[in-house]
């Protein structure tokens, strides 16, 4: 099934080609849980409905993790800011649900970020994840300024669970923008959470909080 490695203290479990994650609460105190496998569309949903998510760089192995506690945001939470209703109310931007999402994950994996070197969506991940979106599962918000894209974000749509990956900016509030419209619309649609995975302040200032991996899991059913 899968076998165990510790080298450098670092401890996770060694998937196999069989179809399967250890138990979440195998994890350790980081929420790495195993490496290996493959980004298969199989592999990728079993993992999202299990509270697993693959983070990894382009030229290691593929790396799963369950982080605990998990950061999620409760729809009906969300926290938007004076200036942010001010900027919503001039209309300036242009919002669109799914209908770019090859352009917003090749942004997200380009755009440059502050205290980050590399990009972790590595070429394997884009190809797998536009793969999914082809087949309804993994979708975007695009945010466009006078017919150019500026912003966006993506993610794995459960149904009642949406699991964002990434998001990025080339214009000041543009990202925040793409979440706060998806976080309006799945509310409308009564989804139970979005899953933002690890805390950062710029998501906990729109309202997302910590909940243990046991609490999260418990919406994933």
């Amino acid at each position: 099934m899968f076998g165990y490695i510790c080298e450098n203290y670092l401890e996770m479990y060694l998937l196999s080609k069989e179809l399967v994650f250890p138990p979440v609460h195998l994890a350790n105190e980081d929420g790495l849980l195993a490496i290996g496998g493959d980004l298969s569309m199989e592999r990728l949903l079993l993992a999202y409905k299990s509270g697993i998510f693959p983070w990894y760089n382009q030229g290691e192995p593929i790396i799963w993790y369950s982080p605990n506690p998990r950061m999620v945001l409760f729809p009906e939470n969300l926290k938007v800011s004076k200036s942010m209703k001010q900027l919503i109310k001039k209309s300036e931007f242009t919002i669109t649900y799914n209908q770019n999402f090859s352009e917003v994950i090749s942004n997200c994996k380009t755009i440059s970020r502050d205290g980050q070197g590399g990009t972790w969506i590595t070429d394997e991940m884009q190809e797998s994840y536009i793969e999914l979106h082809k087949k309804g599962i993994a979708k975007s918000v695009e945010v466009w300024l006078d017919d150019e894209l500026v912003g966006g974000l993506y993610g794995i749509d459960l149904g009642h669970v949406f699991c964002g990956e990434s998001m990025f900016s080339k214009v000041s509030n543009a990202s925040k923008l793409a979440f706060i419209y998806l976080t309006q619309k799945l509310e409308k649609e009564h989804y139970k959470l979005i899953d933002c995975q690890v805390y950062n302040n710029h998501l906990a200032s729109l309202g997302a909080d910590e909940i243990s991996r046991e609490a999260f899991l418990s919406f994933l059913k």
